[in-house]
């Protein structure tokens, strides 16, 4: 469906489950954005193009005081400052022509799942929620018991001095009270990640593992993992044409299987091709949100390759849209746990099976790379990260909670883990090596679903003691030892070195058994 041109603003405060044709037609009337050449609903988030991590804040009070690991990603902010904050944005919303309420839910395991009431300034934003979330059914159309509320003003600006916070933007966690304030970004993936805090926090307690993951089933009903931070290949491969999509992003493992927190996917667009991810091209039209995309100014067709705005260009759409998916949002318990890496030092191979310390390594270590960063301020190159869980700004609880889990679930599944890399061999990045081509890494993750590489036979890659296999179908067996990329072989292996010292270095920090930190590298 397209945008009625005679669409008008009604006059009226607050709207209510808007559908979607209405909350465009009334974004466009406001100008909050433009109609694609692929008639997705293109949006300019200004100087924020990302998540602002130092802007975000976990509420300090008797029921977070000793559950949450303070540090400088969950910033602690006391209860009279976000009540204080609080009532000047609801002071500030009431000036405003329009409010726009959707009640919406997350979490596709009922018995798991939380109501949630978003309250934006934006008809945009409420779009994006009602994409990226789940719609209830039958709908819900007034406030419910213990729900959560999202409260989104972007225009309203914070002042540090008079706020207590640290910038004209802030994002506050009220655990408490059920709360999630955000201020002075029109970034819409702060609504999303927030609510993914929430529940990384709360489903602990019910012994689920919660996962920034994507997740897949194949027509043999064998659900598969994969682990990553944004850029690294998440969203991308788990977009399978042969197989079936539950979500892209965010999920929870239970002892009964894997259910999807959101009702969408929040694709990134940079260099999108059809050829290359035609399930995702094939999602962006009319009712999808675009961020930041770069239009022609002719004929409004998208130039997914042009960063003029940022790396992080993203489409945020709902599962509705995806061919093939799998109805019920949720699926059995996992054969197949991929973890993707983007290795910038070519030293990884491109596929390891992982026995269980392992898996609880290198999930605590969460080694990859920040690819067109989510996050403002990391600029558009490509850098090295261990970022815990292959998520920490996420995880508000100490990383331990989450591998004790990670390991529960491996032991009662029987799953098989395997790290993926999708980043560099045959060199450094920026040195003459070059990225593994998404084909070769789609050919890996078939060997891995379709249960080959389980059966493969296996040599041991020195230092880093992985088992990567000899020979696998569709892949050129040269490329499955990093070792024999290199021409020079002095500099593989002084990367090597580099990298395995920044693995023992960065593994510090956590405290855990003994056959968990023997199963890194050794130098």
């Amino acid at each position: 469906m397209k945008h009625t041109d005679n669409a008008t603003l009604i006059p009226q405060r607050t709207f209510i489950n808007l559908s979607t044709p209405e909350l465009v037609d009334i974004a466009l009337a406001r100008h909050e954005g433009t109609l694609a050449a692929n008639q997705a609903l293109n949006v300019n988030t200004g100087a924020r193009t990302g998540r602002s991590p130092k802007d975000r804040f976990i509420v300090k009070d008797t029921l977070t005081e000793k559950s949450i690991d303070w540090n400088t990603i969950n910033q602690p902010i006391a209860p009279e400052i976000f009540s204080q904050l609080l009532q000047k944005a609801k002071n500030y919303l009431t000036q405003k022509e329009a409010t726009f309420i959707s009640y919406l839910k997350v979490g596709a395991e009922e018995k798991f799942s939380l109501n949630v009431k978003v309250v934006t300034e934006l008809a945009w934003h409420a779009i994006f929620t009602k994409n990226l979330f789940i719609q209830p059914s039958p709908p819900i159309t007034q406030d419910t018991e213990n729900q959560w509320t999202i409260l989104c003003v972007p225009n309203f600006k914070t002042d540090p001095i008079r706020d207590g916070v640290n910038s004209d933007a802030a994002v506050i966690l009220n655990f408490t009270e059920r709360y999630i304030l955000i201020c002075g970004t029109h970034y819409a993936g702060e609504m999303k990640k927030a609510m993914f805090s929430v529940l990384n926090f709360l489903l602990t307690e019910h012994e689920i593992l919660p996962m920034h993951c994507a997740a897949n089933i194949g027509d043999d009903g064998k659900t598969a993992l994969f682990f990553g931070l944004s850029g690294t290949g998440k969203t991308t491969l788990s977009a399978d044409p042969e197989r079936h999509l539950i979500g892209d992003d965010e999920h929870g493992w239970s002892a009964e299987g894997v259910f999807n927190f959101e009702g969408g996917c929040y694709a990134k667009c940079i260099d999108l091709s059809k050829e290359r991810e035609p399930m995702i091209w094939d999602a962006i039209r009319y009712g999808t949100i675009m961020e930041n995309v770069v239009l022609d100014q002719h004929t409004n067709e998208p130039n997914y390759a042009d960063t003029t705005h940022t790396q992080n260009t993203r489409a945020a759409y709902p599962r509705d849209y995806i061919d093939g998916k799998v109805d019920a949002n949720k699926g059995a318990l996992p054969n197949a746990v991929l973890f993707l890496t983007c290795d910038l030092y070519g030293v990884l191979p491109p596929v390891a099976r992982l026995t269980k310390e392992q898996a609880a390594y290198y999930f605590l270590s969460g080694y990859t790379a920040l690819v067109g960063s989510t996050e403002v301020g990391q600029g558009s190159g490509i850098t090295q990260t261990f970022s815990t869980c292959f998520g920490a700004p996420f995880f508000p609880r100490p990383a331990q909670v989450y591998a004790d889990l990670l390991i529960k679930r491996l032991e009662h599944s029987g799953a098989d883990v395997y790290l993926v890399n999708t980043g560099w061999s045959g060199g450094a990045y920026g040195q003459g090596g070059k990225r593994f081509s998404i084909p070769t890494t789609r050919s890996v993750v078939s060997a891995i679903v379709n249960g080959s590489l389980a059966n493969a036979e296996y040599e041991t890659l020195s230092g880093f003691n992985l088992s990567i296999p000899k020979i696998m179908h569709d892949v050129d067996s040269h490329i499955l030892n990093p070792k024999k990329m290199w021409q020079d072989q002095a500099a593989y292996e002084e990367n090597k070195k580099i990298l395995m010292e920044k693995f023992i270095k960065n593994f510090e920090k956590f405290k855990v058994s003994d056959a968990i930190k023997n199963a890194g590298p050794k130098l």
